[in-house]
């Protein structure tokens, strides 16, 4: 890794109206959206592992420089910031590396692959002091989140013990079939693409997006959705540390893909100062909370408190208060976002925080995760140590929190 310093190390020699440097790292998809989003910035390096990909972003961006290899693109010596869009394999390398190299970074849901990814890349974000965004989009965007967090925040429900949150499943697993040996495609450098999981004969039915149903690159449903709708409770209700974790699932599809296209997850948060215990529920595919039916949504997030329920999804939120009493719309405390992308950039010049920095988008994450992780133990309660990274009552939780890299792949 080069050894040069970034230019955010000078930031205070410099106008805030300078542009960043920026390099993204994954271009197309999720990865073209986040490049279309700093593109109010420079930027200096495209990096993908799929040459139709990089040369369809780097028409657009010709003075950029090119990559297959992040680990190469990393030692460009004028970086402020990097996007890392991968799939959640190849998250935490590149963002460690480009952390320890005091760099910015802005990174995908679900942050890492692993709970113990999630928390190298929280330690070496507030080490290094870094400006940091996870790409959950929907907490920026538009005002409805703000305002169901004023709502619950505010006391109309009074105190909440109780959410229930679900996902409807994904018409796209269900499809995958493992292959004895395959060929990528010439334009593909499939060994970077892997990188540190297991190695495993290419096939359509798990690279691109499909890789988000085989537990050696991603984590199902709940991996790809769970940080945006469990989002709205950790930030309403000022969630952090699980108590126990526990999952179960199953598997009604006939292909070869390991996740569960039904599963639900029970998680046990302890009291926070004066609030109360929350017991949280996530759910997705066809279960449901018991009643969900007549809300007449396929996802969202329902809180549960003494004076009523709330029921929100991405743009909607509607107040369901116990008979006889009222309440009144708390005051807008939250200010309104200027984008998610462009909050990250802001921050980055002025060295300000962002709303989903690696700390609170990092324990957000690693929930999420350990949902997975219950289920791949076999459905067991895990009693949850946040401080130690340990399921005190599990040692077979460990397989799942941290795996054995490849062989020349290392944080």
């Amino acid at each position: 890794m080069a050894t040069a310093l970034p230019r955010r190390t000078f930031a205070a020699l410099r106008s805030p109206n300078e542009k960043l440097n920026i390099g993204v790292i994954g271009v197309a998809a999720q990865g073209a959206y986040n490049l279309g989003n700093v593109a109010t910035e420079n930027i200096v390096a495209l990096c993908d592992i799929d040459q139709q990909r990089l040369g369809v972003a780097a028409d657009k961006f010709p003075l950029a420089k090119k990559y297959a290899d992040y680990r190469q693109m990393l030692d460009q010596p004028d970086l402020d910031a990097v996007v890392v869009a991968t799939p959640d394999h190849s998250h935490a390398i590149p963002t460690v590396w480009a952390l320890k190299r005091g760099l910015d970074v802005y990174c995908e849901k679900p942050l890492a692959h692993s709970v113990y990814e999630v928390r190298q890349i929280r330690d070496w974000a507030a080490k290094k002091k870094a400006v940091t965004q996870m790409g959950t989009q929907i907490h920026n965007t538009g005002d409805n989140y703000r305002r169901v967090v004023e709502l619950v925040q505010g006391g109309v429900l009074g105190k909440v013990q109780r959410v229930h949150v679900w996902k409807d499943g994904d018409s796209r697993l269900g499809h995958g079939k493992r292959v004895k040996q395959g060929t990528p495609p010439p334009y593909v450098d499939y060994d970077l693409w892997v990188g540190p999981a297991p190695m495993r004969p290419f096939d359509e039915s798990h690279f691109h997006f499909n890789w988000r149903y085989w537990w050696d690159f991603g984590g199902g449903i709940l991996g790809d959705f769970g940080c945006h709708f469990m989002d709205l409770p950790f930030w309403a209700l000022n969630l952090r540390y699980p108590k126990t974790i526990q999952a179960k699932g199953e598997i009604t599809y006939q292909a070869d893909n390991d996740v569960p296209d039904n599963m639900q997850v029970d998680y046990e948060f302890p009291a926070r100062g004066d609030a109360p215990p929350v017991h949280l529920t996530w759910y997705h595919g066809k279960w449901r909370p018991e009643g969900a039916e007549a809300y007449g949504k396929g996802s969202a997030v329902l809180f549960e408190g003494e004076r009523g329920r709330l029921l929100a999804d991405y743009g909607t939120r509607k107040l369901f208060l116990e008979p006889g009493l009222t309440a009144e719309t708390p005051p807008e405390t939250i200010p309104p976002s200027i984008g998610h992308h462009q909050e990250w950039i802001r921050a980055c010049k002025t060295r300000d925080t962002t709303t989903c920095n690696f700390d609170y988008s990092g324990a957000l994450a690693e929930a999420v995760l350990l949902g997975n992780v219950s289920y791949r133990t076999g459905g067991k309660k895990l009693d949850w140590d946040g401080e130690l990274l340990k399921a005190t009552n599990c040692p077979e939780a460990d397989n799942y929190l941290q795996r054995e890299y490849r062989p020349g792949w290392t944080l």
